[in-house]
């Protein structure tokens, strides 16, 4: 009996002490994965000529945190920048603006406060404070540059002949272009050199008159040839 008496306080007894381990480690993983003041930052940054206080929000949990910026001057709050905003974070972060004008060089406190079933989870600013950078923001410069007129004279205007100088006259290709006759018209008339060759074709040439005498002797030839035959034949007939 004693034995199992032991046993069962030794059982009671791990149990007892795996119940704790178990609800240190719930502790600590709910720590760890509730709301923290690290997972805030801020910055100073530009929107053209306006200034911007920004502040990032990482915490994955999406607690609403309550974000104001104050002013510093000397360590003391010098004015409040605009209202108070609320974010909820996620792991890659959600970002939110003040539009501040700000100056170079100026210190700002930044205060988050987060609350979580009526429970604070942060109520802090951010370690270091902010400090803007030493240029202040500047317009973007839009303006179009002015063009100034060329003091090269243009290439259309020309430079008088000094006087005593005579222009020289119109070139003589010029004017005898001008002065030169229109072609003449083509003639209907036939050339002399066509009426040639017209007259070779049809016969009436040079060697008319040496044919028509070769004619005559032949026509002479036959009639004499003639006669004398007939005469023959009257001497026969006797």
């Amino acid at each position: 009996m004693s034995l199992s008496r032991r046993t069962a306080a030794r059982s009671v007894r791990m149990l007892g002490v795996t119940a704790a381990s178990v609800a240190l480690a719930l502790s600590a993983a709910g720590t760890a994965l509730a709301c923290d003041i690290s997972e805030f930052s801020a910055s100073a940054a530009c929107d053209g000529a306006k200034g911007l206080i920004t502040v990032t929000d990482k915490d994955p949990t999406g607690v609403p945190a309550e974000i104001t910026v104050f002013l510093e001057n000397n360590g003391a709050d010098l004015r409040q920048v605009g209202s108070a905003q609320t974010v909820k974070g996620s792991n890659k972060g959600v970002t939110i603006s003040f539009a501040e004008d700000w100056e170079p060089g100026a210190i700002y406190r930044i205060h988050v406060k987060a609350v979580k079933n009526e429970k604070v989870l942060v109520d802090k600013d951010i370690p270091g404070n902010l400090t803007t950078p030493s240029a202040a923001c500047k317009a973007d410069d839009t303006s179009t540059p002015s063009t100034t007129p060329s003091s090269t004279p243009s290439d259309s205007t020309t430079t008088p002949p000094p006087a005593g100088t005579t222009t020289p006259s119109a070139s003589p290709s010029d004017s005898a272009s001008d002065s030169a006759a229109p072609a003449p018209s083509a003639s209907n008339a036939p050339s002399a050199a066509a009426q040639e060759s017209n007259l070779a074709e049809t016969g009436a040439s040079s060697n008319t008159g040496l044919i028509v005498g070769i004619a005559a002797v032949l026509v002479a030839v036959g009639g004499g040839a003639v006669f004398f035959g007939m005469r023959r034949r009257g001497s026969g007939n006797r």
